[in-house]
C-alpha cells in the first residue's frame, strides 16, 4: 500500500513536469504552422510578380505560344535594353519624377502645417468641426469630383499642364493632415511651452521643433504622396497630352510593332524597371512608414 500511494503521488508530478514541454512543442508547431501559412500567402500573392518577371524575359513568339510555357528557355536580358531605348523611356521618368516629387513636397508642407494647426492650436472655436469636415472628405470617392474638377480646370486653361497637381499638393491631402496631427499629438506639450518661453513663435515651433522630429510621419506621407502619382494612370491620360505626360501611361502604348500590334515582353520589361524603384524604396524605408502610420491611432 506503501509503493500504491507513493507511486500515486509521484504520477502528478511527473504529468507537471511535462507540461513546460509540452507547452513549448505546442508553441513550436503553432508558430510553424504560422510560418507556413505567412510564406503560402506570399507565394500565391507574389505569382503576379513572379509572372510579370518571367514574362519579360521571354521572347514575343514564345509568350504567344500554346501551350504556355512558364520558364522562358532563354532568357532574353535584351529586352531590358530595348524597354528603354524604344521609346524616349527617360524623358518620360522625369516627366513622372517631376510631377510626383513637386506634388508629394507640396502636399507634405501644406498638410504638416495643417495638422500642427489642429492638433496645437487650442481654444479656436469650430476647430474640432472643421477637422471633422476635413475627415468626412476622406469618404468622397476621387472619381466623383473628377468630372467636376475637369471642368473647372479647363476653364481656366490648366489642361495638358501639371498646376492641376500643383493645386492638388497646396491644398493639402485630409489623409495627410490626419496622419501629422496625429503625430503631433504625441509630441509632449511641454516642448512647445519651453519653446514658448524662449520667445518662439508658431511658426518657428512648426519648423525648427515639430518637423525635425517627425521623420517617421514625414517619411510615410512623401513616400504615399510620390507613389500615388507615380502610379496613376487615369489622372494623367485625362488631364495631360502625349509630350508631357507620366511614364505610367505612356507605357500602356509605346510598345508596339510596326503593325500595332501590341509587344507584351517588352512592355512588362519595361513595367518591371518602372516598379523596381518604387519597390527598393518601400524595403529602406518601411521602417519609417510603419512607425508614421502606427502612431496616427495612439492619441484622439
Amino acid at each position: 500500500m506503501i509503493a500504491d500511494s507513493t507511486a500515486q503521488s509521484t504520477a502528478p508530478a511527473r504529468t507537471r513536469a511535462r507540461e513546460p514541454g509540452r507547452r513549448a512543442a505546442v508553441l513550436r508547431l503553432g508558430r510553424m504552422v504560422n510560418l507556413f501559412g505567412l510564406i503560402l500567402f506570399a507565394l500565391v500573392f507574389s505569382l503576379p510578380t513572379i509572372w510579370l518577371a518571367l514574362t519579360s524575359l521571354k521572347r514575343e513568339t514564345e509568350y504567344a505560344s500554346y501551350p504556355v510555357t512558364i520558364l522562358p528557355s532563354v532568357p532574353q536580358f535584351a529586352n531590358y535594353f530595348l524597354a528603354v531605348t524604344f521609346f524616349p523611356y527617360l524623358t518620360y521618368v522625369m516627366h513622372s519624377v517631376i510631377l510626383s516629387a513637386s506634388f508629394a513636397v507640396l502636399t507634405l508642407f501644406t498638410s504638416s502645417a495643417a495638422g500642427f494647426a489642429f492638433s496645437r492650436h487650442r481654444g479656436v472655436p469650430g476647430r474640432d468641426l472643421l477637422f471633422g469636415i476635413v475627415l468626412a472628405t476622406m469618404m468622397v470617392p476621387g472619381l466623383v469630383t473628377l468630372v467636376p474638377q475637369y471642368m473647372v480646370f479647363a476653364y481656366f486653361h490648366l489642361i495638358n499642364s501639371y498646376w492641376p497637381w500643383i493645386l492638388w499638393g497646396l491644398s493639402g491631402s485630409p489623409f495627410h493632415i490626419f496622419l501629422f496631427r496625429q503625430f503631433f499629438l504625441s509630441i509632449p506639450r511641454e516642448l512647445e511651452d519651453a519653446a514658448e518661453v524662449d520667445g518662439c513663435g508658431k511658426f518657428r515651433i512648426f519648423w525648427q521643433i515639430f518637423l525635425p522630429n517627425s521623420l517617421p510621419a514625414i517619411a510615410a506621407s512623401v513616400i504615399f504622396s510620390f507613389t500615388w502619382v507615380w502610379g496613376d494612370w487615369l489622372y494623367p491620360s485625362l488631364f495631360l497630352s502625349d509630350d508631357i505626360t507620366t511614364l505610367a501611361v505612356k507605357l500602356a502604348t509605346a510598345y508596339v510593332d510596326p503593325h500595332q500590334n501590341p509587344l507584351i515582353t517588352l512592355t512588362m520589361a519595361g513595367v518591371v524597371i518602372y516598379v523596381l524603384p518604387m519597390v527598393i524604396v518601400f524595403f529602406l524605408a518601411q521602417k519609417y512608414i510603419i512607425q508614421g502610420v502606427v502612431t496616427t491611432g495612439l492619441k484622439g
